[in-house]
């Protein structure tokens, strides 16, 4: 198969003329850690298997975007033919340019030790050790089958990074000069095992679950990291514990699409998909942790959902951009503080989470800042 000049078109896609990630992208065969994937279609899983169609194979191996491995404990490669899986994406081949992003927020050099927190199809450890060589990179996953299939994937290519499978927000083995986690780390209790993890002066990339925030630290004496949120933004899958997620709260989700509340508003904004609105969601995180959200369209009609493990609910409804009614129960209004958020954003622009300065205490505990505004997260 003739895959080098498509991923040579990859390369130009997604690195600068003089990056040094330009050849580590142009030398991975992708499309051999994409046998198989799932692609959405009409609100469906539809299985795609490349050696079945290899023109189509090559065109999504080597196109700048992510394919989704795993909806829930089924991956792509154990999958048949017909079967329509349901649940949550658990992983995915993420899309190059965005591992090129990570790699360079990274500040990697030639000797230095790399840990990548989420092997998922491999690529960011395969670009990895085709720069700094196998022995520098160790990968880890929560999911056997992961770990498994891409060190012997790699190893076809000549490649031989270290892999483990564990759950690595309880424990990492050994130390690194720098941790990028391709998955969104829970603040606190999470980042624990990562600070340990990280040598001294070491720097480490993630993103925070439920936000699109890209932090960047170094470790400091203390035994936590300084740096910043960059002013780049990315959305990744959540860590979890094992091959699939913990089941999400179903039953309030559907209470929240139909009952009547304790309190009915009309709302000042148009309904919009939150989890879409990166800023928002982020935003929303660090005011009101944990919030779970729904969104759907019927025609013209939209209805967005917010709900809370303490039992707080929200159901906005409306006609495409008119105003919305609400409904709300619960001990807390949570489309009244996801309002106060956008009056905000209304009027200054801009919120103050890109570019803030990020302090995280050796238990975890994310503290951010940007002239008089201060938010924590993990406490």
């Amino acid at each position: 198969m003739d895959w080098e000049e498509h991923a040579a078109r990859l390369a130009d896609e997604v690195t600068d003329r003089v990056s040094r990630w330009r050849e580590p992208v142009a030398a991975v065969p992708r499309h051999e850690l994409v046998p198989r994937w799932w692609q959405q279609v009409a609100g469906e899983w539809v299985l795609r298997d490349g050696p079945c169609d290899l023109e189509a194979w090559l065109a999504a191996a080597y196109c700048d975007t992510s394919l989704v491995t795993s909806i829930g404990a089924l991956h792509a490669d154990h999958a048949l033919g017909d079967e329509k899986p349901t649940g949550l994406p658990t992983s995915s081949a993420t899309l190059p340019s965005l591992v090129v992003r990570f790699l360079r927020h990274a500040r990697l050099t030639q000797g230095l030790d790399l840990l990548d927190l989420g092997t998922g199809a491999g690529g960011l450890a395969a670009y990895a050790a085709q720069r700094l060589g196998s022995r520098h990179v160790t990968s880890v996953d929560v999911d056997p089958y992961l770990t498994d299939a891409a060190a012997g994937r790699l190893a076809r290519m000549g490649l031989y990074p270290q892999f483990f499978a564990m759950d690595a927000t309880r424990a990492i083995p050994g130390t690194y000069d720098r941790i990028i986690a391709t998955v969104a780390l829970e603040p606190g209790r999470g980042l624990v095992p990562v600070l340990r993890a990280l040598r001294p002066g070491g720097r480490l990339v993630t993103t925070l679950a439920n936000t699109s925030l890209i932090l960047t630290a170094w470790k400091a004496e203390n035994g936590g990291a300084v740096g910043q949120v960059e002013r780049d933004w990315a959305g990744f899958m959540k860590t979890r514990h094992s091959t699939d997620y913990t089941p999400g709260p179903d039953a309030l989700l559907a209470h929240a699409r139909q009952a009547e509340g304790d309190e009915v508003t009309a709302g000042r904004y148009p309904v919009l998909d939150v989890s879409a609105a990166w800023e928002l969601r982020s935003m929303l995180e660090v005011t009101t942790p944990g919030v779970e959200l729904h969104y759907e369209e019927n025609g013209r009609r939209r209805t967005a959902c917010l709900v809370h493990t303490d039992g707080s609910w929200a159901r906005a409804t409306a006609e495409w951009l008119a105003p919305p009614e609400v409904h709300q129960g619960g001990p807390r209004r949570l489309w009244n503080e996801l309002e106060r958020i956008r009056n905000r954003l209304n009027a200054e622009g801009q919120l103050p989470l890109y570019g803030s300065r990020l302090e995280i205490t050796p238990d975890g505990v994310c503290h951010l800042s940007r002239g008089k505004w201060t938010a924590s997260l993990g406490v």
